[in-house]
């Protein structure tokens, strides 16, 4: 799963994407943390992770401080780190650059405009490909191309699931096991309510201990582990989504009759359904085991 995952990252090399550099740091840091081995470096990872894209490695980091102990110790390091690595930057671009701030906003509203390469809805210019958002409002825009609508009923749908997994996390014990399957779930949960792009599932390594404990164990469970992941893995890769779209392309001569939503619904929707679906999954499985004391983790 890792090799195919890393196989399939065209799309940051070619970008020179910051998600490459943000999520590579996320998951070392997490690993630095779970197995208590070179934590300065897990620190600092984390905290930049935070400072460049706080919408990758922020619902990661907001595990940490949540379960408490020694996890919650190594959340508020990463914070101060992130603060004093972040502050003078801020100081430096606010002194170059004193209205910055506003430029910041014009540009995102600028990149965000109906039909821009930010806009979630059908009539944007990265709708499909390689590079296009993968967050849930891509798929109810499809219904409604309304931003109160489409943002409301994301929010709506994730706000239940995450917060009962703070809950959870909040209450429980952790362990090595329950720690992957609680950042199983937060990984695939944190890119579907706000902006994310294709390369950013890259986060979905943070699936892979998971996956390899549930199929350890073995039973129908671990079945349904590796199935997720392997759709999930396929679907969010750059060569093999690609080739899929090119797929369709072929196909679409023989859909001449179908409505344009339909072919758009084929282009668009699996890559946010499989997210759901196996975020729904991780989640699952992390609420069902809260009680139960959790299996060694073979990672």
């Amino acid at each position: 799963l890792i090799g195919f995952l890393l196989a399939n990252s065209e799309v940051l090399i070619v970008l020179g994407n910051p998600s490459g550099m943000v999520i590579s740091l996320c998951v070392i840091a997490v690993w630095c943390f779970v197995r208590e081995r070179f934590v300065v470096a897990g620190i600092v990872g984390m905290a930049i992770g935070l400072l460049v894209k706080p919408q990758d490695a922020g619902l990661v980091w907001l595990y940490f401080l949540l379960a408490g102990g020694v996890y919650r110790k190594r959340a508020l390091q990463t914070l101060l780190a992130a603060v004093v690595l972040g502050l003078p930057g801020i100081v430096l671009v606010w002194r170059a650059s004193p209205h910055w701030m506003q430029e910041l906003h014009a540009n995102i509203l600028a990149f965000s405009v109906h039909g821009g390469i930010t806009d979630p809805g059908p009539a944007s210019t990265a709708s499909t490909g390689a590079g296009m958002m993968i967050n849930l409002q891509t798929v109810i825009s499809s219904l409604r191309d309304d931003p109160h609508i489409y943002n409301l009923a994301t929010w709506l749908l994730c706000a239940l699931p995450l917060t009962v997994w703070a809950l959870v996390t909040a209450q429980s014990r952790s362990t090595p096991a329950r720690t992957w399957l609680a950042l199983a779930a937060i990984a695939t949960l944190s890119l579907l309510p706000v902006y994310h792009h294709l390369y950013d599932a890259k986060l979905l390594l943070l699936t892979v201990p998971a996956c390899a404990m549930l199929w350890a164990e073995g039973g129908r469970l671990g079945r349904c582990a590796l199935l997720v992941n392997i759709a999930a893995f396929a679907l969010t890769g750059d060569v093999s989504w690609t080739l899929l779209l090119r797929l369709l392309d072929r196909l679409h001569p023989m859909t001449a009759g179908m409505p344009a939503w339909t072919l758009r619904a084929m282009q668009v929707f699996p890559v946010p359904l499989i997210l759901l679906a196996m975020s729904i999954f991780y989640a699952w499985v992390y609420f069902s085991r809260r009680s139960k004391a959790a299996a060694p983790s073979p990672v």
